[in-house]
């Protein structure tokens, strides 16, 4: 998952979490609120009152010759009441209670005051029915609520708005840094632009250890490509020795033995050089790509090259390339040596009376040349290892081989950007699927 996804969904799941907490205790919250809302109202009203009572007097409230008045509103939602209280009596709170208006029995939030005026103790309730406040409390919950939703779902796209700009630096790093990029070369450094100093840092580093790589990678080149023409040199000499000194009357039968030996191992030794040399010429892309050649013309020349050892193991050579598909812009002898070091590996690895079919296929704007074999097969283990220079394994130790055939080709196929996939099964063969780009082949 991209670093971008995690943070917008770890900020959704965030946000998501503070609603639910939210809704759980919005009730309770609406609740506080308007009981808080409320009780401040009957103070308000308390307050205008006493200032009433005290401007104009008591008999307002309280007929002549009564003890006791009430007032109550038509829908008996609210109700103010005044009578007389004992001399010693003190109240003030604000609580809720039950009174029966009328036969019903209803519930109020009471506000209960006493006071003294003219030397008479008077004790108020104003109260106001708690059925009122829950009407009022659900439209609140519900305006809360949906303010609530707007404002995640805006912070939610301006977190996501935010984040595809904090990490859009990141994303060019990747992109121009690392993903389609010939690695480890580079080419000249281009900076990519941020404020973010861990993104500057990070781009610079990213350079330098490719540039360390590089370097690296160029010196173990230049290395094998001296080392290869250096160890060509003394090859010769000692092959045109050897080959003198067969011309020798004086030389015995045993030395005879021992000079074929040398010889052979000579041959091995040029074999190897040849090879590696030929490895660092591909990467260091000393061929051009300006052939054009006919895909089945060249694949029947490595049969006609490689005839004799199919006939040897009686394995059966099968062909199912389109007549009209052309390679272009590619190095044919590079190519040719893929095919024949591929095929030469099916026929080592394979069983006798086998086959090889060699496929093409256009699939999706890609040609796809599937090589397939019914040999031996690789190990599962093996797989990962499959193109490493000298590595030899199991199935291969007691062939000659000096575990470079598998890594030309994937040079090779690296030089044409070539896509190699590998699907094999252990004693059922292996088929080997280059994956040409649509610029490398024509079709006429």
């Amino acid at each position: 998952m991209r670093l971008k996804t995690k943070l917008t969904l770890f900020n959704a799941i965030s946000k998501l979490v503070i609603v639910t907490l939210f809704v759980l205790l919005l009730p309770v919250l609406i609740k506080n609120i308007s009981r808080n809302y409320v009780d401040n109202k009957l103070i308000k009203q308390k307050k205008k009152f006493l200032q009433i009572v005290k401007a104009r007097g008591i008999k307002d409230y309280i007929p002549n010759d009564e003890k006791y008045g009430s007032y109550y509103l038509p829908l008996k939602e609210e109700y103010l009441t005044i009578e007389e209280a004992d001399p010693d009596y003190v109240l003030d709170t604000i609580k809720n209670e039950k009174r029966l208006v009328e036969r019903d029995t209803i519930e109020y939030r009471i506000l209960s005051h006493t006071f003294k005026l003219d030397k008479q103790n008077y004790l108020l309730e104003i109260g106001k029915s708690v059925d009122t406040l829950d009407e009022t409390s659900t439209p609140l919950q519900n305006i809360a609520f949906e303010v609530l939703v707007s404002m995640i779902l805006l912070t939610i796209l301006a977190d996501l708005l935010y984040t595809n700009r904090v990490l859009r630096p990141l994303g060019l790093i990747i992109k121009t840094k690392l993903i389609g990029r010939k690695f480890p070369n580079f080419g000249s450094y281009v900076e990519v632009k941020t404020s973010t100093s861990d993104f500057q840092y990070l781009d610079i580093s990213i350079h330098q250890m490719v540039e360390t790589i590089e370097q690296t990678f160029q010196k173990e080149r230049e290395f094998i490509s001296n080392a290869s023409h250096e160890i060509m040199t003394p090859i010769s000499i000692l092959q045109s020795k050897i080959e003198n000194m067969f011309e020798r009357e004086d030389i015995g039968d045993e030395l005879k033995v021992r000079l074929l030996e040398m010889q052979k191992i000579l041959n091995r030794l040029k074999s190897i050089t040849k090879t590696l040399l030929l490895i660092s010429q591909i990467e260091n892309e000393q061929f051009l790509k300006e052939d054009r050649i006919n895909v089945v013309e060249m694949l029947q020349e490595v049969h006609e090259e490689i005839f004799i050892r199919l006939q040897d193991k009686d394995i059966n050579y099968e062909l199912s390339i389109p007549e009209n598909w052309f390679f272009v812009h590619v190095n044919k002898f590079l190519l040719f040596n893929l095919f024949f070091n591929l095929v030469n590996n099916a026929i080592k690895y394979n069983h006798e009376h086998g086959d090889i079919k060699i496929i093409g296929t256009h699939e999706n704007n890609l040609f796809v040349i599937s090589v397939i074999d019914t040999g031996i097969g690789i190990d599962s283990a093996d797989m990962p290892f499959l193109f490493d220079r000298f590595k030899k394994f199991r199935q291969s130790l007691q062939q000659d081989s000096f575990g470079l055939g598998l890594p030309i080709v994937k040079s090779i196929a690296t030089f044409h950007q070539v896509e190699i996939e590998v699907i094999s099964e252990k004693d059922k063969g292996s088929t080997f699927k280059f994956i040409f780009p649509s610029k490398v082949v024509e079709i006429t």
